[in-house]
């Protein structure tokens, strides 16, 4: 799972006897245009960043959108692996061809503008890439500009097909957001749209097996009762969605607010933060199951001369393979994880240190397993660090 932020943190905010996890500072990676570096050209420039990371099994795989190419590295940062477009680097020489029993390869792929990108159990990488300007199409009904594709390679680095919404060499996807591949080697793709989150999910094969809206109109609403007896009117708004990774299941975290009405004058004075569900959509039944409840986390005040106490949620991060649900929002002193089991009986709270004001740009990873791992970009380069949170659910 894959989860990028600028950092947005409560320089007020206080988390008392909440325990931390040892974060392990893996490897570093510069900043240029040899193989095992990276590109960002202006870092101060935080909304053109277009570098994401994923981890799989102890390797890291990086796709750096600025030099249109993936780097998969092992834990102590040696480069394994190399795709990239021979216009942006027109010689390298990290593998050599010649050499006898090479483990190292070097994939030439004209890259344009890579996304978000995963790796299943057969190694078979998957990148979202933008196409060339001249290929996009653009729905007029739903007003989008359609011009993402998710790029297959196998794991000798072969380039495979490229998937679009109905299978290999389908039509172009609107922006894709993130994509996940599950136990079952199967590809869903997350799209961002006018009129909310939509999901296709694909089988080994590629061919289109589901194609989900997710709206307003198509999630339960479990406040449509309270209007009329709790005040103002509750709003929703659809946050992360994640499959789950061993059956055809979707979970959906959705936050709702509720208006703030003076309880003398009746008159709508702002719009508080109410609640957090996490629903469970399963798609050979088309139903959802009971929605789970998530704790909110609580944020202290205390610049004012008065403490003050105020409620905000918690972002989805993911769900790992037995099914426990990682949900993290930025503090004072890096991030605090809430880890939730499935049926909401237990949940773990846990502070993973970061250094903010180090910090530009993260791209931070949940592993099957339950590790968190980032990618942590800095002045001087890049950092890898990843937090053992698996301990804590086996």
């Amino acid at each position: 799972m894959l989860f990028s932020s600028v950092f947005f943190f409560f320089a007020c905010s206080k988390n008392k006897g909440v325990s931390s996890v040892n974060e392990e500072n893996l490897f570093s990676i510069e900043y240029g245009n040899f193989e095992d570096e990276i590109n960002l050209f202006d870092i101060s420039d935080v909304g053109s960043l277009s570098t994401y990371m994923t981890m799989h099994n102890g390797f890291f795989y990086i796709a750096n959108g600025e030099s249109k190419k993936i780097l998969e590295l092992n834990s102590y940062g040696d480069l394994l692996n190399l795709f990239y477009n021979d216009e942006e680097m027109e010689s390298q020489k990290f593998a050599d061809k010649n050499a006898r029993n090479s483990t190292k390869k070097a994939i030439s792929y004209p890259f344009n503008q890579l996304g978000p990108l995963a790796v299943d159990s057969r190694n078979y990488l998957y990148a979202a890439d933008v196409l060339p300007a001249e290929k996009h199409e653009h729905d007029e009904s739903q007003r989008l500009l359609l011009n993402f594709v998710i790029l297959r390679f196998d794991s000798d680095g072969n380039f495979v097909d490229y998937i679009g919404q109905q299978g290999p060499g389908g039509t172009p996807f609107p922006f894709v957001k993130n994509i996940y591949v599950t136990k079952l080697n199967e590809l869903v793709v997350l799209c961002t749209t006018n009129e909310g989150p939509f999901v296709y999910w694909y089988n080994e094969k590629g061919f289109l097996l589901y194609k989900i809206p997710i709206t307003h109109q198509t999630i339960p609403d479990p406040v449509k009762d309270k209007d009329d007896t709790s005040g103002g009117k509750f709003y929703s708004s659809v946050g992360n969605v994640v499959p789950d990774w061993s059956s055809h299941k979707l979970f959906i975290h959705v936050d709702y607010y509720q208006e703030a009405v003076d309880s003398d004058s009746k008159i709508l004075n702002g719009v508080d933060y109410a609640m957090s569900w996490l629903y469970q959509l399963d798609l050979e039944t088309k139903r959802y199951e009971e929605p789970l409840e998530i704790p909110s986390y609580e944020n202290v005040n205390l610049d004012s001369l008065t403490k003050e106490t105020y409620e905000i949620p918690y972002d989805f991060l993911g769900v790992t393979e037995n099914g426990w649900f990682f949900f993290i929002i930025p503090d004072d002193n890096g991030y605090l994880t809430q880890m939730v089991q499935p049926d909401g009986q237990r949940i773990i709270k846990r502070s993973l240190s970061a250094d903010h004001a180090k910090n530009v740009y993260a791209s931070l990873s949940l592993s099957d397993g339950g590790i968190i791992s980032g990618l942590f970009i800095q002045s001087d380069s890049a950092k890898i660090k990843w937090w053992r949170t698996d301990s804590l659910i086996y």
